[in-house]
Order: C-alpha cells, then sequence, then structure tokens
C-alpha cells in the first residue's frame, strides 16, 4: 500500500475508533442512569478495570457524583467494588457501615457515602472488565429477583465496555503506526452501526482478534 493509501487507511480508522468510542460512552451512560431509574437508586456507576495498572476507573455515573467523579480511580482491590471484581461475583450489601469490606475513605473522596449497595462484575468472555455498583437503591425486597436484574444490566454493560476498552487499544495501534493492528481498529470502529445477529458476531471476532494480538 503507498504512503498516501496508508495515511487515509490511518484516518478513516481513527475517525471509526472515535466514533465507536464516543457511541459505546454514550451507551454506558445510558445503561447507569437506567439502572438508576428501575431501582429507584440514589446513584449507579461502571467501573473499568485497567489490568497494567490494577486500577478500577469510573467511566459512566448517574446520580451523586455524576459531575466530579468520572475519571476517577482506585486500587483494584479496593472495597466492595474490589472483592466483587476479585471474586467475579455480585453482592447485595443492605448495611455498607458494618460490611468489613467497604472502603468509606473511598467512597468519602467521591463525596457520597452510600448506605445499601448493589454490585456485580462485568463479565465477557470470561474475563472480568469492571463492575456495576448500584447506590441506595429504593426497594428494599433485596432478593434473587433484584441480583438477575442487576446481572441484566451488567450483561449489557459488559460489552459496551468491551468495545470501548478495544477502541481504546486501537486507538493507540493508530497513533503508533502499527499496521498490524488496523484490522482491530477497522473492527472496532464498525461495530457502530451494527445490530443483532451481526454486532453478536462482530464482537466475537474482535474479541478474538484482540486475544490473537495481546499473546
Amino acid at each position: 500500500m503507498s504512503a498516501g493509501g496508508d495515511d487515509r487507511l490511518v484516518t478513516a480508522v481513527a475517525a471509526g475508533v472515535i466514533g465507536a468510542d464516543e457511541a459505546h460512552r454514550e451507551l454506558l451512560q445510558s445503561i447507569v442512569q437506567n439502572a438508576r431509574g428501575i431501582f429507584g437508586a440514589r446513584a449507579a456507576s461502571i467501573m473499568l478495570y485497567e489490568p497494567d495498572s490494577h486500577e478500577l476507573v469510573f467511566e459512566a455515573v448517574s446520580g451523586e457524583g455524576q459531575e466530579t467523579i468520572i475519571g476517577n480511580r482506585i486500587t483494584g482491590g479496593t472495597g466492595i467494588a474490589g472483592w466483587v471484581l476479585t471474586a467475579g461475583e455480585a453482592v447485595i450489601v443492605e448495611d455498607v457501615a458494618r460490611d468489613p469490606r467497604f472502603a468509606r475513605e473511598v467512597a468519602e473522596r467521591t463525596g457520597y457515602v452510600p448506605a445499601t449497595l448493589m454490585s456485580a462484575p462485568l463479565l465477557h468472555h470470561e474475563e472480568t472488565l469492571g463492575v456495576l455498583n448500584v447506590l441506595d437503591p429504593s426497594v428494599r425486597r433485596h432478593s434473587i429477583g433484584e441480583l438477575d436484574l442487576l446481572g441484566r444490566f451488567a450483561n449489557h454493560a459488559a460489552i459496551a465496555l468491551s468495545v470501548v476498552r478495544t477502541a481504546r487499544r486501537a486507538k493507540a495501534i493508530v497513533e503508533q503506526g502499527d499496521r498490524d493492528g488496523l484490522l482491530v481498529a477497522r473492527l472496532a470502529g464498525g461495530l457502530v452501526g451494527l445490530e443483532g445477529p451481526r454486532r453478536e458476531a462482530g464482537l466475537r471476532l474482535l474479541a478474538a482478534l484482540d486475544e490473537l494480538l495481546r499473546d
């Protein structure tokens, strides 16, 4: 491919990657807003796990802290969210003050300390990508049904989060000029316009290629 062709490809891929990242960030925000509304909660958040730094990063927040904590980081094993990340299990904690896993100092730094917390891992292809949190839900009948509903939100969030993460890796590939990774980048950008079975097939292919390039 000519140098001019390379430049056009990189430009096209970069545009697609940016679009994918923005579209799926909007989807993550929609998920936390819907979760907060369904559970009548004071707040809801999605945290992305970054293995390199072993940190959880707030990617989307609705309600308390929405304007201030997106982008904030905590150590991966910290608090109830850290426990959920490590254990890969959803939990409902009705009194966080009495739970030894609760990291009050971290909650205080966000500006809001909940009394009740629901948290679920974001699992995608047997990998935990992050954590979904619902703070102070108004429903007080904490049950298996609630955990099932929380799990459905978590499933949607995990798919969106996987594309956000891969889009960012693809952006780095584009910036580094690594043509070997441009196929992953193009797929990440192209997923924005896909729906239904084609989207699911694209996600599976993207995950396989992403894993191959990381090995």
